[in-house]
């Protein structure tokens, strides 16, 4: 069913609905299937992306540009050090001259009130391509990846073992509790969520009545049993490099190594990263390698899943 998400800003998943996303995903996979046979007709043509970049990138870069390219669109990267935003000149006033030049705008940076002050201010849709709280265009790669191996989301049981208050953890309790996952968090404890936050994110799945459920276990090999999805992330994200050390003692009981993988008791888990990875440190080189790990199509569909976000909230559709 199409629905109409032109207009629509993506900052996080808690702003769309089961359906809103379920949506997407349908249309991330038509895009998908398209581009592989090189039969579509561009849906963004004439349009032109601003993509603002705090933070240094691979996937999300790649992903916007390309799909850009791809649907008829010019994107246009625009450094920190390019233009002002925040520093010479308010957020609100580029908002407002970026909104006036462009179609769309992404954002990847530090500050999650950044990007939704430009939201307020642009006049056009803007889309959160990574915040230190939420990075909601991967938590649609990442559902992409899981249901093109499985088939389904609903019911399956993915393990986040690692920082679970990081934007990677916070987003993935939201995606599972919209679209029915069972989704535990191993972490050690002054790295889980704050109580608030896993019971907001209940409420998000008995709102959606996804049948999704939010756990915390702080011993990794209880948490990984029966897992279809064991999922993992840098113990320190850009701009923590500080807290390296920090971070390593308390997190090495929670790497994902073949002893932890093997712990699910199931031959069909699958391993998931959102990249780039420490190997060696959250993941080892074996279980990234291994057969059963989807790191590289969860890269890909990154662009799949962002190309759907673009075209929907701003394309001929």
């Amino acid at each position: 069913m199409a629905l109409n998400l032109h207009g629509r800003n993506f900052l996080t998943l808690k702003d769309f609905t089961t359906q809103e996303i379920e949506f997407l995903l349908n249309l991330s996979s038509d895009l998908k299937a398209k581009k592989r046979v090189r039969t579509w007709n561009p849906l963004l043509k004439g349009r032109n992306i601003a993509l603002i970049f705090e933070k240094a990138s691979t996937r999300t870069r790649c992903a916007f540009t390309v799909a850009s390219i791809d649907e008829g669109g010019h994107p246009e990267y625009l450094s920190k050090n390019d233009i002002h935003l925040g520093a010479k000149e308010d957020t609100k006033d580029t908002a407002r001259v970026l909104g006036r030049m462009f179609d769309g705008i992404q954002f990847r940076g530090f500050k999650h009130s950044t990007v939704e002050e430009l939201a307020k201010y642009a006049g056009v849709p803007v889309w959160n391509g990574l915040t230190d709280e939420y990075h909601p265009t991967q938590i649609l790669a990442d559902m992409l990846t899981i249901r093109e191996h499985f088939g389904e989301l609903k019911g399956k049981k993915l393990v986040y073992v690692g920082d679970a208050r990081n934007n990677m953890g916070n987003s993935l309790m939201i995606g599972c509790a919209k679209l029915g996952l069972h989704y535990v968090g191993s972490a050690h404890p002054s790295l889980l969520p704050t109580d608030e936050r896993v019971a907001e994110c209940r409420k998000i799945a008995e709102a959606s009545a996804s049948g999704g459920t939010i756990e915390m276990e702080a011993d990794p090999k209880k948490a990984v049993k029966d897992a279809d999805v064991i999922y993992t992330d840098v113990w320190y994200s850009m701009g923590e490099e500080d807290k390296a050390a920090e971070r390593k003692a308390l997190l090495s009981p929670y790497q994902v190594n073949m002893d932890l993988f093997k712990a699910t008791g199931k031959r069909d888990t699958i391993f998931m990263h959102c990249l780039p990875a420490y190997k060696g440190n959250e993941v080892t080189e074996d279980v990234f390698e291994h057969p059963n790990s989807r790191v590289f199509d969860e890269a890909e569909n990154r662009m799949h899943t962002i190309k759907a976000v673009m075209v929907a909230t701003i394309g001929d559709i």
